[in-house]
C-alpha cells in the first residue's frame, strides 16, 4: 500500500492560523478520498510558519470497481418517467434487465464503476481542497485566480511505494505539483528533493525546519526553563503564548536578556503583559522576590554572535514599550494618591454602559446601593462592601487599563492600595470580576463576595429588564457567565441567598437610578434653555439619549425623593416589572445550575424534582436537596421507595378524578383488616417522626434515610392488599392511608418528576 505526502509550501501563515488549518488539510483530503473509495490505515498533518503538511499511511493503490444494482419504474411506465430514471442512473435502456416481481415487469439498472488509480482520486481531491480551502482570511496575488492565505509557492505530493517515489500529476493555476521543497528562508540552503515522509521529515531538520510544532514548543520551553534555571529564576508559564511563538518560528533559537532597572519597580503584570502583547517576551521572575527581572525571546535564526545583536534590539525596543508602561504607571499613581479614585469614577458618568442602562457611573452607583444591600447575608461590612462598589471600577479610566484591557480589576487593585484604602476594598476591585469562567477561582473574602454578586446581578437584571436576553445561539452580554459566576459564588461560599428578593431590590435600583437621572438632565435641560443655550440643549438632549434614552420615561417625573411606585410608574413598558423579571430570570438561574450540576453528575430530572419545591430561589438549597435526592435514589431502597410511590401516586390521582374527591383527610387504624395496612400505619408514624426535624434541620440526606425504611411495609401492603376493596369505607381508608404516603413522600422532593 503507497503512503501519501503533501506539502503546501507558502509565505508566512500567522501562527493562529496554523493549527486550525493543519486540521482542516487532514480532515478535507482524507474525507475526498474515503469518499472516492480510498481508505487508509492512519494520518497526521504538520504546520510551520511557511508550510502545511500531510502524511496519510497505508493508502489503497486504487479504488476498488463497485457494482450497484437500481430499482427502476415498472416497465410500461410513462416514457418520460422511465427518461428521467435512465439520466439519473446513467445507463441507457439496453442497460437495463426487465423483472418480474409482485407488481409486474420492472427496469432494472446495472451500474458498473471501474477503480481508479490512486494518483487520479488524489490529484483530483487535492485540488479541490486547494480552491476550496476554509482560511479565515485569504488573499489573490498576481494574475491567477487561486486564493490562500499567503501566496502558495509550491506544491509537494508523493506516493511511495517499495518501488519507489511517484509524483501525482497535479497543476493548480499554474503551480505544478512536484517533489522538490526547500528548508529554512536563511539557514536552509538549496532546495532538494525528497521521496517520502521519513526523508521529508529528516531532510528538513537538516535543513533547520523542525517540522512537528508541539516539539518545537518543547524545545522552546526546555531551553528557556534550563536558561533561566542556570541563572536561579524561573519562566513564568504562559502555554498560549508557547504555542503562538512555536508557529512563529521554524528554527527556534532561545535569548535571555535583561530588563532595564529604571522597570523594575513596575508591577510583575504589567511588565509581563507587555512584554507578551508588544514583543511575544516570556517573563523570567525570581522565585524569591516574585519580581520579574529577565525576558526570554526565541530567534528564528542562528548567528554567529550568539544572538548578540538580536538581544541588543530587543532591548532597545522593550525599553520603548516599557517606557510606555512606566509612564502610565507613574500617571496613574499620581491620581491614586492625589485626588483620589473618585476622580476616575466620575469620569465614567461620560462612559456609556448601555444605551437603555445609563452610564458606568450610574452602573456604579447601582451596583455600589446592591452590594450593601448584600453585604449582611454574606458577612460582610456595609460601609466596605458600598465603598468597595464605588472604586471597583475606576481603574477602567486609568490610562495603564486604558492601553491593556485585560489588566482590569487587578490595576484596580494596586491604585486602590495606593490611594491608601482598607485592604478589603483593595482586594474587592480585583477578584469582583471573578469567577470569569468554570476553572476561574471564586472570591471568599466577603466584600469582594457582595461586590462580585452585585456586579453580576445588576448585569443581569438591567439586560432581562430591557429584554436583551440570550438566544440560543447569542450571548452578547455574556449573560450566561454572568449567572453561572453568581452560582458559584453562592455555592461555594455557602450563601442562603434568596434570589428573587435580590432580583427584586436590583430591578428597582435600576428603575430608581434611571428616573433620578431623567429629572437631574430634564431640569438641567430645561435651565439651560431659560438662559437661551439651543446649542447646549441639543447637545444635552442628544447626550441624555445616547446614555440612557429619556424617551423610555413617562411623563411627568416624580418631585422629592424617587419611590419605588413613582419609579415604577415612571417607566415605560419596554422594561420589566420586577416580579415579572425575577421569575424569569430565576428560571433561567434554574437553567444554568443544571447546567453546572451536570458535570457533577446529577441528573436533570433529579434538579427539577428540587427545583418544584419551595424555596427554589435559594440555590444552595436546592443544590443540597439535589445531591441528597442523587444519593438517594443511586440506592437499591431508594429506586424501589420511588416506585412505590409512584404506584400509591398513581393509584390515587386516578380515584381522585373518579370520585371527584380529595383523598387528603386521614386515614384510620381502626378501619384496616390486614396486617400489611398496620404495619404501614405504624411505619408512617416512625418515619414522620424522623423526617419532621430532618426537614426542619434541612438535614436531607436523614429525611431521605427515614424515608428509605418504608420501602419494605409498602411493598408488603401493594402485594397483600387491595386497594379499591368492595367496601367504600375501607377503600376510602386506604385511599386516605395512601395520601398520607404521597405527603410524606413529597416533603423532600417533588418525586412525580423523576423519570423511570
Amino acid at each position: 500500500m503507497p503512503d501519501l505526502l503533501i506539502e503546501l509550501f507558502s509565505e508566512e501563515i500567522p501562527a493562529r492560523m496554523q493549527r486550525r488549518a493543519a486540521e482542516d488539510l487532514k480532515a478535507l483530503v482524507t474525507d475526498g478520498l474515503v469518499e472516492a473509495g480510498l481508505t487508509y490505515a492512519g494520518a497526521a498533518a504538520f504546520s510551520t510558519p511557511r508550510r502545511l503538511t500531510l502524511a496519510i499511511e497505508g493508502l489503497l493503490a486504487a479504488s476498488p470497481a463497485t457494482r450497484e444494482e437500481r430499482r427502476g419504474p415498472k416497465a410500461d411506465a410513462p416514457e418520460k418517467a422511465i427518461e428521467g430514471f435512465l439520466r439519473g442512473a446513467g445507463v441507457t435502456r439496453e442497460q437495463c434487465e426487465i423483472r418480474e416481481d409482485k407488481k409486474g415487469a420492472v427496469l432494472f439498472a446495472l451500474i458498473e464503476k471501474p477503480g481508479r488509480p490512486a494518483p487520479e482520486i488524489v490529484a483530483e481531491v487535492l485540488e479541490r481542497v486547494i480552491r476550496s480551502f476554509p482560511w479565515p482570511k485569504s488573499m489573490r496575488w498576481g494574475a491567477g485566480s487561486l486564493r490562500w492565505v499567503r501566496p502558495l509557492h509550491r506544491i509537494l505530493c508523493v506516493l511511495t511505494t517499495e518501488a519507489g517515489a511517484e509524483v501525482v500529476p497535479l497543476t493548480v493555476d499554474g503551480i505544478e505539483a512536484g517533489n522538490v521543497t526547500e528548508g529554512h528562508r536563511f539557514m536552509g540552503g538549496a532546495p532538494f528533493t525528497v521521496s517520502s515522509f521519513e526523508d521529508y521529515e529528516a531532510k528538513l531538520k537538516r535543513a533547520f525546519v523542525i517540522l512537528n510544532p508541539e516539539e518545537r514548543a518543547e524545545a522552546i520551553w526546555h531551553d528557556a526553563t534550563n536558561r533561566a534555571f542556570a541563572s536561579g529564576l524561573e519562566v513564568v508559564e504562559d502555554r498560549g503564548l508557547l504555542a503562538e511563538v512555536a508557529g512563529l518560528v521554524e528554527w527556534p533559537v532561545v535569548l535571555m536578556g535583561e530588563i532595564g532597572a529604571d522597570f523594575l519597580h513596575l508591577p510583575p503584570e504589567v511588565l509581563q503583559t507587555s512584554m507578551k502583547e508588544h514583543q511575544k517576551f516570556f517573563s523570567v521572575k525570581n522565585p524569591a522576590t516574585g519580581r520579574i527581572e529577565r525576558f526570554v525571546t526565541v530567534a528564528n535564526i542562528e548567528t554567529a554572535d550568539h544572538g548578540a545583536t538580536i538581544l541588543a534590539g530587543n532591548r532597545k525596543v522593550l525599553a520603548a514599550r516599557l517606557s510606555d508602561a512606566r509612564f502610565f504607571w507613574d500617571n496613574d499613581l499620581r491620581v491614586a494618591r492625589g485626588p483620589g479614585l473618585a476622580a476616575w469614577t466620575d469620569r465614567l458618568d461620560n462612559v456609556t454602559f448601555h444605551n437603555k442602562l445609563g452610564s458606568q457611573k450610574a452602573r456604579i452607583d447601582r451596583i455600589a446601593a446592591l452590594a450593601r444591600e448584600i453585604a449582611p447575608m454574606v458577612g460582610a461590612d456595609a460601609d466596605l462592601a458600598e465603598t468597595a462598589a464605588r472604586v471597583a471600577k475606576a481603574d477602567l479610566s486609568s490610562e495603564m487599563v486604558y492601553e491593556f484591557p485585560e489588566l482590569q480589576g487587578l490595576m484596580g487593585r494596586y491604585y486602590a492600595e495606593a490611594a491608601g484604602l482598607p485592604t478589603e476594598v483593595a482586594a474587592a476591585a480585583q477578584e469582583h470580576y471573578s469567577p470569569l469562567g468554570p476553572s476561574d477561582s471564586v472570591p471568599t473574602a466577603p466584600v469582594s463576595v457582595a461586590v462580585a454578586l452585585a456586579d453580576k446581578l445588576d448585569t443581569l437584571t438591567g439586560f432581562w429588564a430591557i429584554d436583551e436576553k440570550p438566544t440560543g445561539s447569542k450571548d452578547p452580554y455574556a449573560l450566561r457567565r454572568a449567572a453561572l459566576g453568581v452560582i458559584r459564588l453562592v455555592l461555594a461560599n455557602g450563601l442562603r441567598l434568596p434570589l428573587s428578593s435580590k432580583v427584586e431590590s436590583s430591578i428597582i435600583v435600576l428603575y430608581r437610578n434611571l428616573a433620578e437621572q431623567k429629572r437631574f438632565w430634564a431640569k438641567y435641560i430645561e435651565t439651560d434653555s431659560d438662559q437661551g443655550n439651543s446649542g447646549g440643549l441639543n447637545w444635552d438632549q442628544s447626550y441624555v439619549q445616547g446614555n440612557f434614552q429619556l424617551s423610555m420615561l413617562k411623563e411627568p417625573w416624580s418631585e422629592g425623593d424617587i419611590t419605588e411606585k413613582t419609579a415604577q410608574e415612571n417607566v415605560l413598558g419596554t422594561l420589566s416589572v420586577p416580579e415579572t423579571c425575577a421569575a424569569d430570570l430565576l428560571a433561567f438561574f434554574h437553567d444554568r445550575l443544571k447546567v453546572h450540576l451536570k458535570d457533577e453528575g446529577i441528573r436533570h430530572d433529579v434538579i427539577d424534582a428540587c427545583l418544584a419545591m419551595p424555596g427554589s430561589d435559594d440555590l444552595a438549597l436546592v443544590v443540597a436537596r439535589a445531591r441528597a435526592l442523587q444519593g438517594f435514589m443511586g440506592s437499591e431502597d431508594g429506586t424501589n421507595l420511588v416506585q412505590g410511590f409512584k404506584r400509591a401516586n398513581n393509584i390515587l390521582t386516578q380515584a381522585e378524578e373518579k370520585d371527584g374527591v380529595e383523598y387528603s383527610f386521614g386515614a384510620d387504624l381502626k378501619f384496616t383488616e390486614t396486617e400489611e395496612e398496620r404495619a404501614l400505619f405504624a411505619a408512617l408514624d416512625a418515619a414522620e417522626a424522623r423526617i419532621a426535624p430532618a426537614m426542619a434541620a434541612e438535614d436531607f440526606a436523614a429525611a431521605m434515610s427515614a424515608m428509605a425504611s418504608l420501602r419494605a411495609p409498602i411493598d408488603a401492603f401493594f402485594t397483600a392488599v387491595q386497594v379499591n376493596a368492595d367496601n367504600q369505607i375501607v377503600r376510602r381508608n386506604r385511599l386516605n392511608l395512601l395520601a398520607r404516603i404521597r405527603k410524606i413522600c413529597l416533603q423532600v422532593a417533588d418525586l412525580t418528576r423523576l423519570e423511570g
